[in-house]
């Protein structure tokens, strides 16, 4: 067994199933030209154990005939070179739009149907743990190798590659070219001039590439969602954390989600979401048994603010201005209402864990699945300090929290939150 890299993986050529994928249009070559490059001119080698093709309608049609049909190139390139049979079979030939395959990718529709099919093939790809991938973008249109790089960047893993073969002059354009053959075999170009086969130069050029697939959420890497909303996502999963709270329209939105809060949690992390914006400290837990009117204020006026009761003067009011403002509105008591009953004594021990735990469970199920576990985690309430002077509060940055309307977007299947 090979030995672990950094990444604590194995290095690709020693993961049991190897697979080779390559956009391909009308020119088949890519194919047996990478897998000379990787099994036979590599350093380290890296054979494939199986090919996947991704093409249109006319380019499986040369594939097949290329490199399947008879004597074709991919077996001739392994009998030649001692390389143990290569899967590549009709069913690994993947024609962009399925049932309804395209001839050509022309028009804006085409294209997205390409991305989509593009990217869901990389998915599958990268979902095998015995798997290593490396990606040609050699072959096909543009916007093919666009998308199935940008596709491995979203789900690649350490063990992944990304590669362009390059092709020595006059071969590069030689339709009888497949691969450097061991001894001299003639070819001709188009004037029929002849060229030594085995007199040319083929290399691989790897390509570093950003690998997002341990900050996408779970639900982008299960294939529910279309190229472009999966692009959307994960920028939401790796841009910059910003929270917005809406106190009139009861909502928030965190990383691109905009999700609804039952108005007890919602005032529990506006409280906490002020005090962050003032550069002020998290708070403490009150005592088991124990009741702290402190808390209780500066709770209720969150509270109150929205049921639509009252409005400061400014959404971005220091807190102890915030509080003269609402306590001249409401005064020192407030228990018109069952939540400023509860509270009259103060915020309680039980009343202060048991929002907390909710509002976190509440966010944890709503943007773990959007942003995943560790974009997602940015938005609760944390705990700092040694047990026994543990402080709750937000760890965002002050200047990533603001409040403002939020404008009920619409997320996932098209439905909102409201």
């Amino acid at each position: 067994m090979s030995k672990p890299t950094p990444h604590g993986s194995m290095e690709p050529r020693a993961y049991p199933r190897r697979i080779l994928l390559a956009a391909t249009g009308l020119s088949p070559q890519v194919v047996t030209e990478t897998i000379y490059a990787l099994a036979v001119a590599g350093r380290p080698t890296f054979l494939p154990t199986e090919v996947h093709l991704i093409t249109t309608e006319k380019g499986k049609r040369n594939a097949e005939l290329s490199l399947l049909a008879g004597d074709a190139w991919l077996g001739r390139l392994c009998s030649e070179y001692d390389l143990p049979p290569i899967a590549l079979s009709p069913d690994t030939i993947h024609v962009i739009g399925g049932s309804d395959p395209l001839t050509d990718i022309r028009t804006e529709k085409d294209n997205d149907i390409a991305a989509d099919h593009i990217a869901e093939q990389v998915r599958k790809l990268t979902s095998d743990q015995n798997s290593a991938l490396h990606v040609s973008i050699a072959g096909g249109r543009k916007t093919m190798g666009f998308y199935t790089g940008y596709a491995l960047s979203l789900y690649g893993r350490a063990q992944d590659r990304l590669s362009h073969v390059l092709v020595s002059a006059p071969y590069e354009s030689l339709s009888d070219f497949f691969y450097p053959s061991r001894k001299r075999r003639v070819i001709h170009d188009r004037d029929k001039h002849p060229h030594d086969a085995s007199r040319a130069k083929v290399t691989l050029a790897a390509i570093p590439f950003v690998r997002l697939r341990e900050g996408l959420p779970e639900g982008l890497l299960n294939g529910t969602e279309s190229f472009i909303n999966t692009v959307k996502a994960a920028q939401h999963a790796v841009g910059p954390s910003e929270l917005v709270i809406d106190l009139t329209g009861k909502r928030i939105r965190a990383g691109g989600k905009v999700v609804k809060l039952p108005p007890t949690q919602l005032a529990f992390l506006a409280w906490l979401a002020r005090r962050r914006i003032h550069g002020e400290e998290g708070v403490a837990c009150p005592s088991w048994g124990t009741s702290e009117p402190g808390h209780r204020d500066e709770y209720m006026a969150e509270h109150h603010a929205i049921r639509g009761e009252w409005e400061p003067s400014s959404p971005g009011l220091p807190r102890l201005t915030y509080l003269a403002e609402y306590r001249k509105k409401f005064g020192e008591r407030d228990d018109d209402d069952r939540t400023g009953t509860r509270l009259a004594e103060g915020l309680s021990h039980d009343f202060f864990s048991e929002t907390k735990s909710k509002l976190n469970k509440q966010l944890r199920n709503v943007l773990r699945p959007a942003l995943g576990r560790t974009r997602a985690a940015a938005y609760e309430i944390v705990a700092t300090g040694p047990r026994g002077s543990q402080r709750f509060g937000l760890d965002l940055p002050a200047s990533a929290i603001w409040f403002h309307a939020v404008d009920p977007v619409l997320n996932k299947g098209g439905e909102s939150d409201e």
